[in-house]
């Protein structure tokens, strides 16, 4: 009970000789009867008018924030986010699931994964290909590095960690990961078989890759997380017309929307808890001489080099900016 609920109910009660010591307490009936507010009066929602369009975007899985964006952009809408959230709550749609929270100290750990993209135009044919989010998330800040890419490939896989070190500023101790084929060849619950060139390019940053035990991909619910806002809250109501275009709108999201918005578990900005506090924590970059890594495959890998014998990824490979 709030202080002035508190100070209304005083005042009742006084006028009533409740508080007189010498007086006798009221009975409940009498309590309820006095104190019984007067119902409210229900308003209509200003969203009623799109409730249809709203269930639609909420059953699809979009971020409020997103649904707020659409409603201002296709309908005028000048309500609140408050109004938006209290009009989905009474809806009650989609069941809250209990989860056990983990916990990270700045710098610890990143948690890495691939997510289904967008279809983007091919720069050779034009026709409609398949494309896949990147994500790498800081565990303790959530602040990320994404990019959309063609491919799952080994020598992306290698790239991308690359580019998201270099964006960071910095290596964090660990890396969390799924048992993708361009990072694990063989999963198990003990001594997982690392690719080869996973575990040099991990030798080569003094990072440590943690895979998740096979069939338990909650362990790095935070990237988890970061594809679903991805595909929620960054595709809805986009016009994406090449992959260059595509990865600027979505570097622009990541630093803008996505790193300056409240985190609904760290009540924080990503950016702002990444720039005070956990960047300063991260290890920091090797020389550029050492940031190769040998690739198992015999044969010779597209965008990789040869030297010393063996198959060197190299800092400038597989750029998709």
């Amino acid at each position: 009970m709030g202080r002035e609920k508190a100070e209304k109910v005083r005042s009742v009660a006084s006028s009533m000789g409740w508080l007189q010591s010498e007086q006798a307490l009221p009975q409940d009936a009498e309590l309820a009867r006095v104190l019984r507010s007067s119902p409210r009066v229900s308003t209509p929602s200003t969203l009623e008018p799109f409730r249809e369009q709203v269930l639609a975007w909420h059953s699809q899985g979009l971020k409020k924030t997103t649904i707020l964006r659409l409603l201002r952009r296709r309908h005028s809408y000048a309500g609140s986010y408050s109004s938006l959230c209290r009009f989905l709550d009474k809806l009650d749609l989609l069941p809250k699931q209990r989860t056990m929270r983990l916990h990270f100290a700045p710098g610890e750990a990143a948690q890495v994964d691939f997510g289904s993209g967008p279809k983007l135009p091919d720069p050779i044919t034009g026709e409609l290909r398949k494309t896949w989010f990147f994500l790498m998330t800081l565990c303790w800040s959530r602040h990320q590095y994404a990019e959309i890419v063609w491919d799952q490939k080994v020598a992306t896989w290698l790239a991308c960690h690359q580019r998201a070190f270099r964006f960071f500023g910095g290596v964090p101790q660990r890396i969390v990961l799924d048992n993708a084929k361009c990072a694990i060849t063989k999963a198990r619950i003990r001594d997982p078989e690392k690719q080869r060139a996973y575990a040099e390019l991990a030798e080569a940053y003094d990072l440590q890759l943690a895979p998740c035990p096979p069939r338990d991909p909650q362990k790095k619910g935070r990237v988890e997380a970061g594809v679903k806002y991805l595909m929620r809250g960054f595709l809805p109501g986009r016009d994406l017309h090449h992959l260059q275009d595509a990865n600027r709108q979505l570097e622009a999201c990541i630093v803008g929307e996505a790193g300056q918005r409240i985190h609904g578990t760290t009540r924080e900005r990503p950016l702002t808890r990444f720039t005070e506090s956990e960047s300063c924590e991260l290890k920091p970059l090797p020389p550029e001489s050492l940031r190769a890594c040998r690739v198992a495959s015999p044969s010779r890998p597209q965008g990789l080099s040869r030297a010393a014998g063996s198959w060197l990824l190299l800092c400038t490979v597989a750029t998709h900016r």
